[in-house]
């Protein structure tokens, strides 16, 4: 058997966060409040997600703060800067 186990695990590892694309399940539901409040509002908008733009932003926003996805600008998700005409 290798140094890792039975089933090839590096025990004791640090876990790196995840790469783009790669969303862990939200087992301790952490980010429930924003999720709610996304999917509310897609189904009170007919499915509509551009109508659901910053209740996404939240969502993303609060998996990079507990780590559930890797931290990236939220530009490089299609949130482009605010500008004063919004």
């Amino acid at each position: 058997m290798s140094a890792g186990g039975a089933f090839g695990g590096n025990r004791g590892a640090k876990p790196v966060p995840p790469e783009k694309g790669v969303f862990p399940l939200d087992h301790m539901q952490l980010c429930d409040l924003e999720k709610k409040d996304y999917i509310k509002c897609l189904k009170s908008s007919g499915h509509k997600s551009e109508n659901c733009r910053n209740f996404s932003k939240r969502y993303l926003e609060c998996r990079m703060e507990k780590n559930l996805m890797a931290k990236q600008d939220m530009s490089e998700l299609g949130f482009g800067q605010k500008t004063s005409d919004e």
